[in-house]
């Protein structure tokens, strides 16, 4: 299974110098939507990206249907997703997975900081509730070692 992420900042230097050697993913897949569109920011976050390890930007509406197709082994990927709506349209889309780390959510007014780099808007509460009443596991870790702070209920 893919280790998938939910990261307001996508790609940046914590990613690549620990969650990609936690995960041992060959493939970072970014979904979003406006991201996939934008060619120019495309070559911008690939710049960073250490040989042997490839790079996805794919639409929300792309993810299910491009591991349905993709050579690679599903649990190579790191699977990266700016917001909560967006983890949770591409769940009700088909792309099936168990756990999801939050691992940044930046404060802003009208949302509650639940801990140190997760702050929720109650759009972000409510789909978070979804994706928790499907059995999804959700992990609050900035890094991978830090201890896991699971939420289930």
């Amino acid at each position: 299974m893919a280790f998938v992420r939910v990261d307001n900042r996508l790609v940046h230097g914590q990613i690549i110098e620990t969650w990609l050697p936690f995960t041992h993913a060959r493939m970072i897949v970014v979904v979003n939507d406006e991201l996939a569109a934008d060619h120019l920011r495309q070559e911008i976050m690939s710049l960073a990206i250490p040989a042997g390890v490839e790079i996805v930007f794919l639409a929300v509406a792309d993810l299910a249907a491009y591991f349905s197709r993709t050579p690679l082994d599903i649990s190579d990927a790191l699977i990266l997703f700016s917001n909560c709506r967006d983890a949770q349209a591409a769940y009700e889309q088909g792309f099936d997975y168990l756990s999801l780390n939050l691992g940044n959510l930046h404060y802003a007014p009208g949302k509650r900081q639940v801990c140190p780099h997760v702050a929720l808007s109650k759009e972000d509460e409510s789909c978070l509730d979804f994706l928790r009443d499907r059995g999804v596991r959700l992990d609050y870790r900035c890094l991978p070692g830090d201890p896991a702070q699971l939420r289930t209920a």
